[in-house]
């Protein structure tokens, strides 16, 4: 818990001012803040098979230290052999100390293990939010490569309080996520 309090803390003491600075604030309610994190993994190959979703919740739940559940289609598709309330995926959103430990530790452990990482996209949503696609979920040490059969990517989205693109990037830099710069 030390480490969540040090992320907590280094926002109130370092970033929150500095963004403050940059954007000329005059109120501390308009400095932009994390608001949550929602990791997501569509899992399209689980109406043929159900314990893919049961492998899947129990992966994410040990990558996020938060209990993930499955997300259900909304209608029938007969083409991709879908009924209605079948489990797709699976998600969890964090929010409070573990966000601010699942950011710790994908910006400093998981990310630097992808290979030939050359940093992140850097496309916001438009409303200062900002998801990144990784490939593969054996970048994070919870996962035991020898104990998985199949590797599936995930969405991550972190959800900001900022008003625009600008100030979500630069939020999100500040707290060390790793943009490509402009002459990669």
């Amino acid at each position: 818990m030390a480490n969540t309090a040090r992320l907590k803390q280094e926002y109130a003491e370092r970033i929150a001012p500095a963004l403050k600075e940059k954007f000329g604030y005059t109120s501390a309610m308009q400095i932009p803040v994390l608001k949550k994190i929602v990791v997501n993994q569509g899992l399209g190959i689980a109406t043929a098979d159900k314990k893919i979703i049961e492998v899947a919740i129990n992966e994410l739940t040990a990558i996020t230290g938060q209990k993930a559940v499955a997300t259900v289609s909304k209608k029938d598709v007969a083409n991709f052999k879908l009924r209605k309330k079948m489990p797709i995926g699976v998600m969890v959103t964090l929010r409070r100390e573990r966000m601010y430990e699942f950011l710790e530790k994908l910006v400093k452990v998981a990310l630097p293990r992808i290979r030939d990482f050359k940093g992140i996209e850097s496309k916001l949503d438009g409303r200062g939010n900002y998801t990144l696609g990784i490939q593969e979920q054996i970048i994070f040490p919870e996962i035991n490569i020898d104990a998985i059969d199949r590797i599936v990517g995930m969405n991550i989205t972190f959800v900001t309080t900022a008003q625009t693109d600008e100030e979500g990037f630069a939020l999100l830099k500040e707290f060390g996520l790793p943009f490509k710069t402009a002459k990669d």
